[in-house]
């Protein structure tokens, strides 16, 4: 029965946002909250129940004898050996979630095993031995097994601690097959208090095993995740699980930042220092109840991968190829910037686009704005080298949407309005209120549609390979995206579950 140690794993792993009723209160500050909602639990337990089963049998139970003087008979030695639970059937089984750890029941559990019996003894009237041998099938039911866990944060990642296990045999039913079996069954019967007490030791050692080797490897998960060569999710748990009684919450940093960086590092002034005057407030609020999760992400999420990005100088390109191909060559600005047509007439062009600042995401109930700072340098080109003549800032501000892709949380942004300012000039004064028509072209078919390319691809969000969103629905609140899902399986992706069991049991 290593199943709920397993699935806590995926509990762990999951890093979900809890649907509305599940009044989760956040005591500090964090930018990913995770919590899944007793239907998504319930999901979990159920897809992996069957699972876990498949992975600990056969489980192979100590031999067992037992050696008597009975009179007239003498002494009788009566062995059991190749003791196996080959099949396990659960019944009802739930979660009880508690203040700090939760307790696993599962109760109606049936176990069938089989056996070899061996039975010799020898008299005093004669020095014969008799024995007989045989196979048995035994069934064990109405077990019940209960775990009882406690969750913490320790050094930045999630702390199982075992609390409380046990399993219990409430009847043992034993039925002797060959050799002379009909004589025997009695005295066998009388093994069934060892057999049982065989069963709940077994059961009670996986279910230990399981929760330290799941401690184990949950101290060595990795506190960031690689979005790319440079960037990564910094996975650190902030603040204690908090549990209620429909719900476990976990709270992570969840801002990108350079790959190998410090936490600090994470906590830059673009993200980190405008998000920490909120009030404390439900780690998520859905619309919908019955959604077994969701995801919540905090405005600074988006600002850190933006400045991450920003930081690893990638918000630079050159643009040589746009729908009027006329506007990169000084031919196309003779009436908007004569002096550049005679300066350098018929002169192909390029466009040199970076960001001088980090953009911007602000998020409210109804919108999501984008406000983008952006250096054009106008690059005239000749046969051995590029002639920078202009640069004009931009500050782009535009609405943003976000749709769900998949698993990848997408996006798209359109223009709204922008200003611009010469910020220097190789060619003399430029009349901006005629360049202005050019630069709205330039960032509508140019700009916007690049931007749109990547964020269209969108960025993963934290969900265990091999399951899937269904029927999402996207919220947006104060500073804040939420998520809010059912999940479904592919059984294509089982033998990824196997693996995993078989890796705790």
């Amino acid at each position: 029965m290593a199943s709920p140690t397993i699935l806590f794993f995926l509990i762990a792993f999951f890093f979900l946002a809890p649907p509305p009723h599940l009044q989760v209160q956040a005591a500090d500050q964090a930018f990913t909250s995770v919590v899944i909602s007793q239907k998504g639990l319930d999901f979990l337990k159920d897809l992996l129940v069957t699972q876990a089963v498949s992975s600990i049998i056969p489980l192979q139970l100590p031999k067992i004898s037992k050696s008597k003087r009975i009179p007239f008979l003498g002494n009788v030695n009566m062995v059991l050996s190749n003791i196996t639970i080959y099949g396990i059937d659960v019944g009802p089984s739930h979660f009880v979630l508690g203040d700090d750890g939760i307790a696993i029941i599962a109760s109606g559990v049936t176990c069938n095993l089989s056996m070899n019996w061996h039975y010799s003894y020898s008299t005093w009237i004669a020095p014969v031995v008799v024995s007989d041998e045989g196979r048995a099938s035994i069934q064990v039911e109405g077990l019940e097994v209960g775990l009882s866990l406690g969750l913490g944060i320790e050094e930045g990642t999630l702390k199982l601690t075992l609390k409380d296990c046990g399993c219990y045999v409430k009847e043992i039913s034993i039925k002797l097959d060959g050799g002379a079996s009909w004589l025997y069954q009695g005295m066998i019967d009388a093994f069934e208090e060892q057999i049982g007490s065989a069963v709940e030791t077994s059961m009670t050692k996986e279910l230990k095993d399981g929760v330290l080797k799941l401690d184990s490897f949950m101290q060595a998960l990795p506190k960031e995740v690689p979005l790319d060569d440079n960037t990564a999710l910094n996975m650190t748990f902030v603040n204690d699980p908090v549990l209620s009684n429909s719900s476990i919450g976990f709270e992570i940093n969840g801002l990108f930042g350079r790959r190998n960086a410090s936490v600090s590092e994470y906590h830059n002034k673009h993200s980190l220092s405008k998000y920490h005057n909120k009030d404390s407030q439900p780690l998520v609020s859905c619309s919908d109840p019955s959604k077994m999760l969701g995801i919540s992400l905090d405005e600074a999420v988006f600002n850190s991968v933006a400045g991450a990005y920003f930081n690893a100088e990638f918000m630079q390109w050159i643009v040589d190829k746009i729908p009027d191909q006329s506007f990169l060559n000084t031919a196309g600005w003779r009436f908007i910037i004569p002096q550049l047509y005679k300066k350098y007439p018929n002169h192909d062009m390029d466009l040199n686009i970076s960001l001088y600042s980090p953009p911007v995401v602000r998020i409210s109930e109804h919108n999501i704005d984008a406000t983008i700072y952006s250096d054009l340098i106008i690059d005239v080109l000749e046969e051995d080298r590029v002639i920078p003549v202009a640069c004009i800032s931009l500050v782009i501000r535009g609405s943003g949407s976000v749709k769900i892709s998949g698993n990848n949380l997408a996006g798209s942004v359109k223009l709204n309005d922008f200003s611009m300012s010469l910020k220097w000039s190789n060619i003399g004064n430029l009349r901006l209120y005629l360049v202005q028509p050019v630069m709205w072209t330039i960032i509508q078919t140019v700009f916007l549609p690049y931007v749109n390319s990547h964020l269209g691809k969108g960025f993963p969000l934290p969900i265990v390979h091999g399951f899937t969103l269904q029927n999402a629905e996207l919220v947006c609140s104060s500073s804040r995206v939420m998520v809010c899902s059912d999940v479904i399986y592919e059984a294509s992706h089982s033998h990824n579950l196997n693996w995993l069991l078989h890796s705790f049991v």
